[in-house]
């Protein structure tokens, strides 16, 4: 085999291989051990993505790598997913960088490998200020709280600054739902 087919060949399995990636996380598994990718969602998608009648509760947390404290509490999410997970916890990030971007594209996934987030990952294709409108938030991180039919039962937010939330709150919630207790009274939606 001369190097342009071994090169052709290389490509054709690299291809392959985040195809099969893509399709497992498009159809709501979490990707292989060791293979963290990225899925580009417009809005609609991010919207079927939520409803999963197979978890229990979905968590979304809505992050980019331009904002400081989203990278400091995504640890967070990642120990969310490895404590629930097994109890019907649905964990998928939600990058706000600029899907168009593919040098932007490179580092969130760069940053999502470096923290091991072994679950779905989706990089919404709007602009920041329609994600933003659409999202219903000012600030980021956020944390939303979707029931297995994708109807939002609790979010987290920065957008009251006499009322700043906290990934402990935020487990907490996750835990009492888990355990067949009722999310206390959280943000109520934007309107």
């Amino acid at each position: 085999m001369n190097a342009t087919s071994r090169k052709a060949l290389l490509a054709l399995v690299g291809l392959l291989a985040v195809g099969t990636v893509a399709r497992a996380v498009l159809a709501g598994e979490a990707p292989p051990p060791g293979k963290i990718t990225l899925v580009p969602v417009k809005w609609d998608g991010y919207l079927a993505r939520v409803v999963n009648k197979k978890a229990k509760l979905t968590i979304v947390d809505a992050w980019a790598t331009w904002c400081g404290p989203c990278k400091a509490n995504f640890p967070h999410l990642v120990e969310l997913h490895k404590k629930y997970a097994a109890q019907g916890l649905n964990v998928i990030s939600l990058s706000l960088d600029e899907a168009d971007r593919p040098k932007k594209v490179a580092e969130a996934t760069a940053f999502l490998e470096s923290k091991e987030a072994v679950f779905t990952n989706l990089i919404l294709v709007e602009k920041a200020d329609d994600a933003f409108e659409k999202l219903n938030i000012g600030a980021i991180p956020a944390v939303f709280l979707y029931g297995p039919d994708g109807k939002e039962l609790r979010r987290f937010t920065l957008d009251d600054v006499d009322n700043q939330f906290t990934y402990v709150q935020v487990e907490q919630a996750v835990q009492d739902f888990l355990a067949g207790k009722p999310i206390a009274e959280g943000q109520p939606k934007k309107k």
